[in-house]
């Protein structure tokens, strides 16, 4: 799979193929200031937690009538509407267990 590039103008996409990758060992971090111990406590992970319990993705139509019903009933829950989507679903199949 070729990998995505970020440059989105045609002059930059053609500088980026002339960039030849470096590996790590090559670059220069000495400008870099080093972290104090306080600063390394208050560091957080970014992204999802993972739990060994991931989603799988999906594609799925609906018709757009249903999905403005489902995001509005999200809205008024105060949830995304996938999450509520996803509890739906759940529910249903529970039930018909």
């Amino acid at each position: 799979m070729k990998k995505k590039s970020s440059v989105s103008s045609a002059p930059g996409k053609r500088a980026a193929r002339n960039v030849k990758p470096m590996p790590d060992s090559q670059i220069d971090f000495s400008d870099i200031p080093e972290l104090s111990d306080e600063q390394l406590k208050r560091m957080r992970r970014v992204g999802r937690p993972v739990t060994g319990m991931a989603k799988q993705l999906i594609a799925i139509r609906l018709s757009p009538d249903l999905l403005a019903a489902l995001r509005r009933m999200a809205t008024k829950q105060g949830k995304p509407y996938q999450t509520l989507i996803h509890e739906l679903l759940e529910k249903a199949a529970s039930r018909a267990a």
